[in-house]
Order: structure tokens, then C-alpha cells, then sequence
């Protein structure tokens, strides 16, 4: 299942170590489940948040993509490619297509646990294994 995460991801204030701050600004992503509306999304953090004299603001937000895995396009580049589809924890454009109702997958050689870390990597034989597998599909012999 999915599993989803608040987190601080930045935290600022202060001018010297010297001196007490008079503010601290602590930024939190919150990465939701797909099936949660932006909304409910941001009603979510603001109830973490209830009760604490602090100031909230949402400044950014985007929705989860509901996997598009029942359309026949999905299903069909799926069986070309020849591997099972499995969550993507992460925010990619396949959220802007499925709010126009256009099946999209997320595919490629990276290993998504790493991506935008320091130790991120990608095998090259992966690199043409997948430019093998789409070109297949686009030609239409993978299937």
C-alpha cells in the first residue's frame, strides 16, 4: 500500500549564534496518497498543525495520480515492456495527465528509491534495455 509522509524538509530563522532568533520557519512536504484530494490534502496538515500558535500557509501543492492501469494503452505497453507495475513515490507529470483523464505510465531504468540523492545512479545495460523495450512497443513488435 501506500504510505504516506509529512516531513520537515527545511528549517530557517535566526541572523547570528549569538543572538535569539524572533522567528523560525520550518518548511513540511506532505506526500499524500493519490485517492486524497489536494483539499483534503491541505484540511490534513492543518489539523497536524491545530492547536499550536503557529502561522500556516500552503504554498504549493499538486494531486496524486490515480494509476491509469485499466486502459487498454496502459495494459497493452505493460505487456510490451514486460514488467509489473508497481507505485511511484514521488510527484512526476503523470498526475497532470490523469487529472485530463490521459492514461500515463511512469517508465524508465533508474531506481527510484535513489533518485535525487547523492549516491543516484543508473546502470547503462539498463539504459538499453529500456530503449530497447520501448522501441519494441512503438514498432509494435513487443507486443
Amino acid at each position: 500500500g501506500y504510505r504516506e509522509g509529512l516531513n520537515a524538509v527545511g528549517i530557517a530563522g535566526g541572523v547570528a549564534g549569538n543572538v535569539l532568533p524572533d522567528e523560525c520557519r520550518v518548511t513540511v512536504n506532505f506526500r499524500f496518497a493519490p485517492d486524497r484530494s489536494e483539499v483534503d490534502a491541505a484540511e490534513h496538515v492543518r489539523s497536524v498543525f491545530a492547536g499550536l500558535d503557529v502561522e500556516l500557509s500552503i504554498v504549493d501543492s499538486a494531486p496524486g495520480a490515480l494509476p491509469g492501469l485499466a486502459a487498454p494503452a496502459a495494459r497493452d505497453f505493460l505487456a510490451a515492456v514486460g514488467t509489473e507495475p508497481v507505485a511511484k513515490f514521488g510527484w512526476t507529470d503523470v498526475s497532470r495527465f490523469a487529472a485530463l483523464g490521459i492514461p500515463a505510465v511512469n517508465y524508465g531504468p533508474g531506481i527510484s528509491e535513489i533518485a535525487h540523492t547523492p549516491g543516484e545512479y543508473v546502470e547503462i545495460g539498463k539504459i538499453a534495455e529500456c530503449e530497447a523495450r520501448l522501441r519494441a512497443w512503438l514498432d509494435g513488435s513487443g507486443s
